[in-house]
């Protein structure tokens, strides 16, 4: 009868050893998947910002090109009023306006604003009429994309 005690405690010791180690082992199996979700959200955000980075930096590089098409459109010569050529190059404009939009770009309103600081940079402080800090010239313009600042508009204001 004893041996049977014996056996009987010995398999109730072993079953509650095993039950606690089946229980730390769950709580940690619990824990390292809990960790790798976390991680992996953490990757996702990361990854997006990464791409969003990359995309602002495309667009950022590419303003200059736009810039400079926006220069030539205002700078036509009369003559070449009406040609084809020139009704291309308007459609070729109005493209490069289409894939800002699609990017979410927007122009930076300056001219008769008050300088704004995060929005615009003061190149130049000139004597004129009207209130102080009031943007009276823009040399060139500022853009935001998603709601960030993408390029200060750099602008000249009264003293």
């Amino acid at each position: 009868m004893d041996t049977e005690n014996e056996i009987k405690n010995d398999i109730e010791e072993k079953l509650q050893e095993c039950e606690k180690l089946c229980s730390e082992y769950l709580s940690g199996w619990q824990r390292c998947k809990a960790d790798f979700l976390n991680y992996k959200k953490e990757e996702q955000i990361k990854m997006i910002e990464i791409l969003d980075w990359q995309r602002q930096d495309f667009v950022l590089k590419t303003m200059a090109i736009f810039d400079a098409m926006k220069m030539a459109q205002e700078h036509f010569p009369i003559e070449l009023k009406g040609t084809d050529w020139l009704s291309g190059f308007l459609q070729i404009v109005k493209q490069f306006e289409d894939f800002l939009k699609q990017q979410d770009v927007e122009e930076i309103k300056a001219l008769g604003e008050q300088f704004n600081p995060d929005l615009h940079e003061a190149i130049e402080q000139v004597e004129a009429e009207g209130e102080s800090g009031m943007i009276v010239g823009v040399l060139e313009k500022g853009y935001t994309m998603n709601g960030k600042l993408l390029r200060p508009a750099k602008v000249r204001v009264v003293k």
